[in-house]
């Protein structure tokens, strides 16, 4: 197996921690609000079949959530192309601004539905641009649709001994690019698995976690240099 550069290995141990939390607050989503935060073909899916049988209530929440996500993914993209320095920590602080309120909202007594997709959509939404590629493997951090249908491409290509056009390093091959985008599904799974174990154990408390590692990245993530 072929090693990454220092930088291509502190990428992929990033994306693996941020498809870990993405995993993680979907989980979350789904047991405690009823709504993906992060999966926003399952939230198209449900708003459209909920439309179509004239139940517009049910269509809200993934409604609510679609567009949040597109306004977190706007602000992402919006700093990261900016000229704001250690724009990708500030997108990290953000993010964990934003995961730390829901529960502290719910311990005030300020329970609000709506308002914790609002937070948690937008906060996903801005993950994605803080990192989009692993060298010259572009990566989707908390949607694994796309991940899934690089890593068979990848093996196809493999198959067929296609060469590689976008190597990372002298004998990169496909198999190590669908290796890459197979580490990253998997954190993602076991966020999710972590999210699960969290919802017996943590309760309201359970978006602590996240929150602690997403201001350990704001603070000391090499990303941003």
């Amino acid at each position: 197996m072929k090693v990454f550069p220092t930088h291509k290995r502190w990428q992929l141990a990033s994306a693996i921690f941020l498809a870990l939390i993405a995993g993680y607050v979907d989980g979350y989503g789904l047991l405690f609000l009823g709504t993906y935060v992060s999966f926003m073909s399952g939230n198209t899916t449900s708003m459209g079949l909920k439309s179509g049988q004239g139940n517009f209530q049910a269509a809200l929440s993934p409604a609510i959530a679609v567009l949040s996500f597109v306004a977190g993914s706007f602000v992402g993209n919006f700093l990261t192309k900016s000229k704001l320095a250690h724009s990708h920590r500030a997108i990290f602080g953000l993010i964990a601004s934003l995961l730390a309120t829901v529960p502290g909202l719910e311990w005030l007594g300020y329970r609000n539905v709506s308002a914790e997709i609002v937070m948690l959509c937008l906060a996903m939404g801005m993950m994605n641009p803080a990192l989009t590629k692993i060298g010259a493997e572009s990566v989707s951090i908390t949607f694994m649709t796309g991940t899934l249908s690089r890593i068979g491409g990848h093996l196809a290509a493999a198959a067929v001994s296609e060469p590689l056009t976008a190597k990372d390093f002298p004998g990169d091959s496909h198999l190590n690019h669908a290796r890459t985008d197979a580490i990253v599904w998997s954190g993602f799974l076991l966020g999710a698995a972590l999210s699960g174990m969290a919802h017996f154990h943590f309760q309201m408390w359970a978006l602590l976690p996240p929150c602690v590692f997403m201001v350990g990245l704001a603070l000391f993530s090499e990303a941003a240099a």
